[in-house]
């Protein structure tokens, strides 16, 4: 047996299983099980593998993986980790994975931030990847971070300790602003809340519908619920020239940017991701609420 026949079973599996990218995926696995990177794999895949009990044991661990992939189990949940903003988040089910997507709203905020001593607020933060990636990246010195899951909080905690060099971000467990403290104000919020219409997630790939937290996916009726909430009491919890930045679906645009509109803010625009969807709405709150 070598690993190029190893992979060859396992990308067989994985199609007949309809995963996507089935040869990429296998020899991502692969290369995981037998800790190889793409060098060491193409050096050593048409050498017979040794029967040793380590070599055995990899090709066991192998072969769980591909079974796991060809339950539809996310990828990342398999490997544990997934790539954002350059760096490495650790993910369970118990946390949404990072995208591409939500990129976006991060490097608007870098952009668009550039003061180090204002404070940032993130909500719904999950794996805490917006929350991690603008500590790490933009350096803002108070970031806190919420969400009602203490189990992503778990998530969060752990990829902060590993990621920032001082561990300064502030974990809270609540729903939405009810995690927060009276008289806590902020000069940054940002947020990627649930936003798909529950009727919708049961048409999504089984990856997201079947394995991903309901919970983070979930926008109830129209997808609208939290960013009605988030805009009714956004300003409460901003300072004077505050900024919000909320990621949207692709059609979610006029709707939030309603929103924000009669809750006050001024200076509303919608930012455009890589592919040219709508993907971020923000706005400016000029003068504190309260």
């Amino acid at each position: 047996m070598t690993l190029e026949e190893l992979l060859k079973e396992g990308i067989r599996q994985l199609m007949e299983a309809q995963a996507p990218e089935a040869k990429l995926e296998a020899q991502m696995l692969l290369q995981e099980a037998f800790g190889l990177d793409m060098v060491h794999f193409l050096m050593n895949r048409r050498k017979p593998l040794e029967e040793s009990q380590t070599v055995q044991e990899a090709m066991e661990v192998y072969k769980e993986m591909i079974q796991k992939r060809c339950k539809r189990i996310p990828l990342q949940y398999i490997l544990g980790t997934q790539e954002f903003m350059g760096l490495t988040f650790e993910v369970n089910g118990h946390v949404l994975i990072p995208r591409q997507d939500t990129e976006t709203l991060v490097e608007t905020v870098l952009e668009e931030q550039k003061d180090k001593n204002k404070k940032v607020l993130d909500l719904c933060t999950g794996s805490g990847c917006i929350a991690v990636s603008l500590a790490a990246l933009g350096g803002y010195k108070e970031v806190t971070a919420t969400d009602l899951s203490q189990e992503a909080l778990k998530v969060a905690k752990r990829n902060a300790n590993r990621l920032l060099e001082e561990n300064y971000l502030c974990l809270r467990q609540g729903d939405l602003f009810h995690a927060l403290l009276p008289g806590e104000t902020y000069d940054i919020l940002t947020c990627n809340p649930p936003y798909i219409p529950t009727e919708i997630i049961k048409e999504l790939q089984p990856e997201v519908k079947n394995y991903e937290p309901f919970m983070a996916l979930d926008g109830h009726g129209d997808g609208l619920e939290f960013y009605r909430q988030i805009a009714d009491q956004a300003r409460d919890w901003l300072n004077s020239s505050g900024w919000i930045y909320l990621e949207i679906g692709y059609d979610q645009a006029n709707a939030v940017s309603s929103l924000l509109e009669k809750a006050g803010f001024d200076n509303i625009k919608v930012i455009k991701d890589a592919p040219g969807l709508d993907r971020v709405v923000c706005g400016e709150s000029i003068i504190r609420k309260r």
